[in-house]
């Protein structure tokens, strides 16, 4: 019995890659905030604990990108540039990273190469080290915009797969994007798990087969929504993963990342150690603490946020979006459809060509089944989003669309091919011609192309600000803009 146990051991010792202390990556002032409390943290309540955020020795903080652009706009009213040339003057010697959506940027649609390109070169120069880019269909196409962009400004293009299960997804399929990512020009990948399906053993898998195709580092991001990410962690660093995604203890578990003290303990003393001092650790989670309080008492962190949900690996829904379906549902008054709903949208993904479930294809699917179930009809109701998917306006789908499904759809449309930003002409001076009387710095152009209301609306705002008056006193020019 004792030589049978004997001889797994070994061969698990021979396979092991040499053991170097695990690099982190702090997502406090984006994902973890933008998990929990919808990127409501502001600028001024970051900015206090910059200096030692600084010393801690991060390989890089996350700190813009994602959501926090529309939310600085839209709910904060704050100028999503100035933020980040504040945070990049507080820390000297951390790298700022950010999350880009690929040819639809940090919006909704996708844009002309024209505005992706001085979009990156924007924010270089405001001072991003390291851009993460990710397609919401694994389309690399959608992404080579973007990474020759970053390689011209000799910023770090970090090009991240979303990772999702289904029959298509196989350890080949891994392999196979990996290699062409470094093809593409990427300095190292990402294995953006954001629904935390990644299982544990699944990650020594994969991990071990990306490290012997691809010679540039890997980096693993995930979610604590399914209650495994930690021991998915230990496994990946064990597996030779070079960074791994953290969060500081209040901003962390539930919909966010696991805690970055834990992951600390959890490899101190051993080859993995990161060398952090615990101390300075413990100061920066006091700082956080009373913010993590104060958003439960204002309703702002809902506690369902910070539990486990099962459902995650049940129907591979992220938990952002388990919450949209709830409340889409009690917006209708169709609460108690939610459990059909969610048996809903597993095929609703297949008949839209097996999509990984993330920003924007996680929230044209969950619509989507709301409107299948609620309407009483499959395919009753359809969603424009729907069409532009089946149409191939985000881009190709790594399975075939249900043919029936998109006859019920779009009839006889004809589907795009090509890469769909081919089909946009630039767009950078119809841009600047349209905002011009509110244009204050180079960085608006590109505020107005993602979120053209809400930027105009924040532009007014900052003119009433500087000029002391009331913002619903606009002059009359401010009425002559199309709404």
């Amino acid at each position: 019995m004792a030589d049978k146990a004997k001889k797994p051991n070994n061969q698990n010792t021979a396979a092991q890659p040499a053991a170097k202390p695990i690099k982190i990556t702090e997502t406090i002032l984006r994902d973890a905030h933008q998990s929990l409390i919808a990127t409501r943290m502001s600028t001024e309540q970051m900015l206090p604990i910059v200096e030692k955020l600084d010393k801690v020795g991060y390989h890089s903080v996350e700190c813009w990108g994602g959501a926090t652009f529309d939310a600085s706009l839209r709910f904060l009213k704050e100028d999503p540039w100035d933020r980040l040339r504040k945070l990049r003057d507080g820390f000297k010697n951390t790298k700022l990273q950010m999350l880009f959506r690929g040819q639809n940027i940090l919006g909704y649609r996708p844009y002309a190469d024209d505005v992706v390109e001085y979009f990156v070169q924007k924010s270089a120069a405001n001072g991003i080290d390291i851009i993460r880019i990710f397609d919401c269909l694994n389309d690399l196409r959608n992404l080579q915009t973007a990474v020759t962009a970053a390689n011209k400004e000799k910023v770090h293009a970090q090009v991240a797969m979303s990772y999702t299960l289904g029959s298509a997804y196989t350890l080949e399929y891994w392999v196979d994007l990996a290699k062409r990512i470094e093809e593409m020009g990427a300095d190292s990948i990402c294995i953006k798990d954001m629904a935390g399906l990644l299982l544990p053993y699944q990650a020594t898998e994969l991990v071990t087969a990306l490290k012997g195709a691809v010679k540039i580092p890997i980096q693993l991001h995930t979610h604590y929504t399914s209650g495994v990410a930690s021991m998915t962690y230990l496994k990946a660093v064990e597996a030779g993963v070079d960074v791994i995604d953290t969060a500081m203890s209040p901003f962390a578990l539930g919909t966010s990342q696991p805690a970055t003290e834990v992951m600390v303990e959890t490899f101190k003393g051993t080859p993995y150690d990161t060398g952090f001092d615990s101390q300075l650790l413990d100061e920066i989670a006091d700082y956080f603490r009373p913010m993590r309080d104060e958003a439960l008492e204002s309703g702002l962190l809902n506690p369902k946020n910070m539990g486990v949900n099962i459902k995650t690996l049940l129907y591979q829904v992220p938990g952002g979006m388990l919450s949209n379906l709830t409340s889409q549902l009690k917006d209708m008054h169709a609460e108690d459809k939610y459990y059909e709903v969610l048996e809903e949208v597993p095929k609703v993904r297949k008949d839209l060509g097996e999509p990984p479930l993330v920003t924007p294809s996680s929230q044209i699917v969950g619509t989507q089944a709301v409107m299948n179930i609620v309407g009483g009809e499959r395919y009753k109701m359809v969603t424009k989003e729907t069409k532009d998917i089946l149409s191939g306006k985000y881009g190709a789908t790594v399975k075939p669309f249900n043919e029936e499904v998109k006859k019920k759809c779009i009839g006889d449309a004809e589907t795009i091919t090509c890469r769909p930003a081919d089909l946009i002409p630039d767009e950078l001076d119809t841009l600047r011609s349209e905002m011009a009387q509110w244009s204050e710095q180079d960085e608006d152009v590109l505020s107005y192309a993602l979120f053209p209301q809400v930027a105009v609306d924040f532009f007014k705002y900052r003119q009433a600000q500087e000029q002391k008056v009331d913002p619903t006193l606009a002059d009359e020019k401010n009425k002559a803009y199309p709404a």
